[in-house]
This record gives structure tokens, C-alpha cells and sequence, in this order.
């Protein structure tokens, strides 16, 4: 569905990006991993066109990203849900017009009908509609990630991009989130992209990994197979993830 050749991204004298080649093949669950501040999340916002890249190319089902305009770019936008590092839950609206903003934006449905939108989301993340009428301050941390999640699937999306989604969360919370994801890609029947530090949930809901470093992917395969992976990179981070962690494979 999406392929990347050659891409690079600098700011001034910083190359963060140095030549990614990469693809996301449909139905694919991949996760991509990398030390801190190896530009994960630039990487994800070229692919989605939040950043242009300074060179290469991204391909969306074999078109040039860059040349979609006007309706062909709003439609490739409704074909993915994006859940931020962060949330970016918007602060002054309530849940359900963050889950519905899209929707509401575009003028494509009435406010009773994105009430409703919003409650059928939160149902597929455990929350009851009441949350709906909260606004983000209101809630807790892995609420807050929950809403962003419905949001990101509010528009039943076929790409599902996640940026750290478990980010600052307890253990307990982060075994709901990644339940939550998997319950949302196979319902959804969605392709997925995720960003994670987090190997031992990266492990339950991926089938393919890459290995981002020093602005170039350095490895990629199956899971399955990341473990047995000769790549230098890749055997010092499941190391250094492992000293913290314990067994990767429990």
C-alpha cells in the first residue's frame, strides 16, 4: 500500500532521515523500531504527508504522494486514522467532537449522528458513552490514549498508524491498549504501523519489524524471525530492551 524509496529529511545541518526504503504491504502489522531520537516519528509523519520529504519517494498504491491533490489527497486522508505520541486530543472539545472532528470538519454529518459516532467508537475501546461528554483534562492517561484510539478508527480507516500508543502508561494499561489495537485492526481489517518502545507488546501485535537507525532502516523481516536477526543494531537494542525488561520472549 505504501512504499517508501530513497527518502531523506534534514533541518539545516541535521540529516535525520538518510535514504529510507521501506514498504507496507496490505494487511501487513508492522512495527518499527529504534533508539530515541532516531526520527521514528518524522518517519511516520513523511509517510502520512504531515512532512515532505527533501528527497526519494512515497508511493500510495503506486502513486506519487507528493502529486495527490485536492479530492485524490482527501481521499487517500480518509483511508487512515493516525493516534499521536501525545494523544492530540484538542482541549477545548468535548470527546465525542474529538472522535467526530473529521466528520464534523467536513460537514459530512449532523451533531446527533456524530454523538453517535462517538459512542459506537468508544464501545470498541471500552468506554461507555458518558466519557462523550468529558473533555480531555478530564481524563485519565490511558482514557486519553483510548479516546485517541477512537478516534483514530472513527472513520473505519484501512491504514492505522500509532505512535508510541502505550507511551507513559503502567504495564496493566498497556496489555488494554495493545488488546484495544488488535481488536481495532481485526475488526477494522485494517493495515497497521506502529511505533513502539515497548518489544514485548510490539511482539504481540506485529507480523513484520524494522530496524530504524542512524536515519536508514538497517533491518526488516518477519517477528518471528527478530530474535535470530544478525543485524549489529538490532542485537544491541533487544539486548539493551532485554537488561531493562527481562525476557523478551515471556
Amino acid at each position: 500500500m505504501i512504499k517508501l524509496s530513497g527518502v531523506t529529511k534534514s533541518f539545516g545541518a541535521l540529516d535525520v532521515l538518510r535514504g529510507i526504503d521501506l514498504e507496507l504491504l496490505r494487511g501487513d502489522s508492522m512495527v518499527l523500531i529504534g533508539g530515541s531520537g532516531s526520527g521514528k516519528s518524522l518517519l511516520l509523519k513523511t509517510m502520512i504527508g504531515l512532512m515532505r520529504p527533501d528527497a526519494g519517494t512515497v508511493e500510495i498504491e503506486g502513486k506519487d504522494a507528493r502529486r495527490l491533490r485536492g479530492a485524490e489527497r482527501r481521499a487517500f486522508d480518509d483511508r487512515f486514522g493516525m493516534l499521536f505520541q501525545y494523544g492530540g486530543l484538542f482541549d477545548g472539545m468535548t470527546v465525542w467532537q474529538n472522535i467526530a472532528f473529521k466528520q464534523l470538519q467536513s460537514g459530512a454529518i449532523s451533531e446527533a449522528q456524530a454523538r453517535e459516532l462517538a459512542a459506537d467508537k468508544l464501545a470498541i475501546v471500552n468506554l461507555g458513552p458518558e466519557v462523550g461528554d468529558l473533555y480531555p483534562a478530564e481524563l485519565s492517561g490511558g482514557m486519553q490514549k483510548r479516546v485517541g484510539l477512537a478516534r483514530a478508527i472513527a472513520t473505519n480507516p484501512e491504514v492505522l498508524f500509532l505512535d508510541e500508543p502505550t507511551a507513559g502508561l503502567d504495564p496493566i494499561m498497556c496489555n488494554i491498549i495493545y488488546d484495544m489495537i488488535l481488536k481495532s485492526v481485526r475488526e477494522l481489517g485494517a493495515t497497521s504501523f506502529v511505533i513502539t518502545s515497548d518489544m514485548t507488546g510490539a511482539q504481540r501485535i506485529s507480523n513484520k519489524m524494522a530496524m530504524l537507525h542512524e536515519g536508514r532502516i538497517t533491518w526488516q523481516g518477519a517477528t518471528s524471525e527478530l530474535q535470530d536477526a544478525e543485524d549489529p543494531e538490532v542485537k544491541r537494542f533487544l539486548q539493551a530492551k532485554s537488561g531493562r525488561s527481562g525476557d523478551l520472549a515471556a
